[in-house]
């Protein structure tokens, strides 16, 4: 773009000063861009010298990005700038009262939020007007910097005159503002969690199966990890956990196509498997267990229904029981190791010492990621992953447990919560046009109910084709729903969702992005779909808010007030969704009833802590009518464990854990003791191998539908799919699988921008290295990566740690499409295709590319690109 000038280098601070952690550094950073500045240059040194006298004081920090995590964040506040960050130091550290630690990412948030790419000013695109001019010209146009009250007059007429014209279901989005204003579209879908929410809920009769309390874990002997990387994709204290477990004897095994950081770390054995096989590979420990008599067979005729004809759900066919599909006997295909190997890539021999392993040695934990759900049809994943689990009967008990990993609640946690927010107070904003939906943090789960007949919005996966095509599959039988999209509204609590970037099929998003009439976002930097945007209005970060309590592990929330003032003209969504109120005709006050620092002191006043007894909670803050007086909010006196000003100066509270309290849980205990006097929620109030209802419900968002009980069908884009001939094996147009894992520089999207961890995590393709070898290719090379969907260009890295035939790319990036079509950062949704698959998940990890040496010049390093810098 025009407007894009190249300054990183006169104002980037020392990127290998930011890796020691140098403050003069990062006050010299700083001092160029402090409330009211322009780009001014100035002398760093002398500027760091000048904070580096004064005093300041620690500041608890929201860590806001979405890595599941959630930590202890600090920030060393001089005359309004950070100039250092810290993280938890509140009591000493143990494994059984650990401090809640940050990362390199979170310690790098003043690099984001006093970075010379903050976007300062409302901004709109040179060439947009009202009524949609120039769409083609969406990411390539020039920005001009324009006032609060233009921007506010563009977006409010562009609001009202869409909603006249077309209504509000031409509008596309999810805010308190649009909810009031008459609802709009919304996508809706899993994320992150892939295909598990809804077999999890349907099998087990919880949306959440919780694992046993982390310190439990310690009781094991045998933990499996299946395509988990918590030492990448969860930081803080999970790994750490994890590492108690296994002092405390418990043997770690890791399935996982690559050998990632947490298999050099916790790992005692690693069994390799190709992206989207690992129903194969389950099946197979099925039947090998069955052929050897190994599963319990007690608990799955006291727990389940549908391992065997002799037990199944009331109404189903015998012949749809799991052991006879195992075996073969109606199909005519037995599920052997063999017939896996050939599939999954796993050693015969290995995949029977595998489910030998696993059947014998109990207690065990056999648990999973998200990862190998992201697939597509993903659902027979996880009812293969929950049937072996239970085929094990470790449920129950100490030290065993069958469950996925549910973010930090069961990343190496589990059991109940501690410690939890109150509520803000301010009342839901229901969207008319999709009730299911109400308006809040995005939390990964944003399932339509399938019966809904008024579920007016599509699938993650959809949403392209319904802007390009002007249909949708409607939930609950309804077939295709026509629409006319002609907004795309991201003006939303956390500046915007990156989806451009982060949902599939990056070009056929630009060029649905490039058909609307308008597309408003609010943003702190110019992140993809703020790049595609008309209208760009700048965001504050958590820091510049009046404040917010995090939920972190079950054990632990963090406080955070205000660290600093706004920067620029940077505003929060409350106050742009009041002004944009005015202009609609709306009442600011019925949309925002309570102030904010009312609803930060609400959600203090109202959070609870656990007891000593392990069942009932307490008030956790001491309020009195003088904290009332001095916050200036409305409440009432309490009595509490901590005082409201220490809680917050604190930042953080965690609950003191040890192995003898009662704050433990076994999840399933009474269930599997007395499956009669403590029935599941499930139709059958039993654990179900056959499930009539998940695959009733998956059927009902018309997308794909599954069998009741675990089969292997291969996925499109699998691994089948990488052949011309499969029984030939004669490999085809795209003879490599991409799995798109979690990169050590960013949390999704987030922080892609900052050059110091650009230099610390350059992103790599990684590929094995006799399969890069057989193409002629080396170490440092600059490859062209290839879907049916896009083209990358990126550092090739070989190893013989990733399996032959697999290829990997951390995802996340932020999309630079040249004028050729070549992404030439390496963004993972450039490869990966827009696919429908059962509940609406995203199935990056069946994705299928070919490779080649790139003829165009090398690739610069990412730390020395330009950065996004407007004005």
């Amino acid at each position: 773009m025009a407007n894009f000038i190249e300054k990183a280098k006169d104002y980037a601070m020392n990127r290998r000063s930011f890796l020691s952690l140098s403050t003069a550094a990062v006050a010299g950073a700083a001092a160029i861009t402090l409330p009211g500045c322009g780009l001014t240059k100035v002398d760093s040194t002398t500027a760091a010298a000048n904070l580096a006298q004064k005093e300041g004081e620690w500041i608890p920090a929201a860590c806001w990005h979405n890595c599941g995590g959630r930590c202890s964040n600090k920030a060393y506040v001089v005359d309004g700038v950070v100039i250092r960050q810290k993280t938890d130091d509140t009591h000493p550290d143990s494994p059984d009262y650990p401090q809640q630690r940050g990362c390199h990412r979170g310690r790098s948030q003043r690099y984001d939020v006093f970075g010379a790419d903050r976007i300062k000013y409302p901004m709109k695109r040179k060439n947009w007007a009202p009524g949609g001019g120039n769409k083609e010209l969406r990411g390539k146009d020039e920005w001009v910097r324009i006032s609060w009250d233009e921007a506010l007059d563009l977006v409010a007429g562009e609001l009202k005159r869409i909603k006249e014209q077309y209504g509000n279901k031409s509008i596309l989005g999810s805010s308190r503002l649009l909810n009031f204003y008459g609802g709009a579209l919304v996508r809706w879908g899993s994320s992150s969690s892939g295909a598990w929410g809804v077999p999890q809920e349907c099998m087990t009769g919880f949306f959440s199966w919780k694992g046993n309390d982390r310190l439990d874990w310690r009781n094991a002997k045998l933990i499996v990890l299946w395509g988990s990387n918590p030492a990448r994709s969860n930081l803080g204290n999970p790994t750490y956990n994890l590492m108690q477990a296994k002092k405390a004897g418990a043997k770690i095994i890791i399935v996982d196509p690559f050998v990632t950081p947490s298999v050099k770390t916790l790992a005692d054995k690693h069994i390799p498997c190709r992206p989207g096989t690992d129903t194969a590979l389950l099946l197979a420990m099925a039947y090998h267990m069955i052929t050897n008599n190994l599963q319990d067979q007690d608990f799955l005729d006291r727990c389940t229904v549908g391992f065997d004809k002799d037990h199944m759900p009331e109404g189903a066919d015998p012949k749809e029981n799991f052991k006879d599909y195992v075996l073969g006997t109606y199909d005519g295909v037995p599920k052997t190791p063999e017939w896996a190997s050939e599939i999954c890539g796993t050693d015969p021999q290995l995949i029977k010492d595998f489910a030998k392993e696993i059947a014998t040695t109990k207690p065990m934990i056999f648990t999973s990621s998200f990862a190998p759900a992201r697939t597509y049809r993903g659902q027979q994943f996880c009812q293969a992953f929950l049937t072996v689990g239970w085929m094990t009967g470790n449920v129950g008990k100490p030290g065993a447990g069958v469950f996925t990993m549910n973010y930090a609640a069961n990343q190496s946690y589990g059991g109940k919560t501690l410690v939890k927010a109150g509520g803000t107070g301010l009342p839901p904003a229901k969207n008319p046009l999709f009730p299911d939906v109400t308006y809040g943090p995005y939390d990964g789960y944003r399932w339509a109910n399938p019966t809904n007949p008024v579920a007016n919005g599509m699938a993650y996966c959809e949403t392209y084709d319904a802007i390009l095509n002007g249909k949708y599959t409607g939930t609950n039988g309804r077939g295709k729903v026509s629409c006319d999209i002609r907004l795309i509204w991201l003006v939303r609590d956390g500046y915007g969702y990156n989806f451009l970037n982060q949902s599939s099929d990056v070009n056929k998003g630009i060029k649905a992005f490039r058909k609307v009439d308008f597309v408003v976002t609010n943003d702190i930097v110019l992140s993809t779909i703020s790049k595609y945007a008309d209208i760009v209005l700048p965001a504050t970060t958590q820091w510049e808010k009046d404040g917010v309590i995090l939920q972190g592990n079950p054990e632990a929330i963090f406080v955070t007030p205000k660290v600093v003032e706004p920067l620029y003209e940077a505003k929060t969504e409350e106050w742009m969704d009041r002004e944009l109120a005015k202009r609609l005709g709306l009442n600011p006050d019925e949309i925002y009833p309570i102030s904010a620092k009312q609803q930060f002191f609400n959600s203090i006043a109202g959070a609870q802590v656990i007891k000593e007894d392990g069942v009932n909670y307490g008030t956790l803050a001491t309020i009195t009518d003088k904290d009332i007086q001095e916050w200036g909010v409305k409440g009432k006196a309490q009595q509490g464990k901590i005082a409201l000003n220490d809680l917050v100066k604190q930042g953080v509270y965690q609950v003191a854990r040890t192995p003898s309290d009662k704050l433990g849980m076994i999840q399933g205990a009474d269930f599997v003791q007395d499956p009669k006097a403590h029935p599941l929620t499930t139709k059958s109030g039993k654990l179900e191998i056959h499930c009539q209802a998940l695959s009733d419900k998956i059927a009902a968002y018309g997308l794909t539908t599954i069998p009741p009980i675990a089969k292997y069908e291969p996925p499109k884009d699998g691994y089948e799919a990488t052949f011309q001939d499969w029984k030939s094996k004669h490999k085809g147009q795209y003879p490599f699988q991409l799995i798109t894992i979690h990169y050590g520089r960013r949390s999704h999207s987030t922080y892609d921008n900052i050059p110091q961890l650009r230099e610390a995590y350059p992103e790599d393709f990684v590929m094995n290295k006799r399969d890069g070898e057989a193409l002629g290719l080396k170490n440092g090379d600059t490859v062209l990566v290839e879907s049916a969907y896009g083209k990358v260009i990126r550092p090739l890295t070989l190893t013989e740690a990733m399996m032959p035939g697999v290829v990997a790319l951390g995802e996340g990036a932020w999309a630079e499409i040249d004028d050729t079509g070549i992404d030439k950062a390496g963004a993972t949704n450039t490869l990966c295709g827009a696919r429908l698959s059962g509940q609406g998940e995203e199935p990056w990890n069946t994705t299928i590319v070919r490779v080649e040496k790139y003829n165009g010049a090398p690739l610069q390093p990412d730390d020395e690109w330009k950065q996004r810098i407007i004005f």
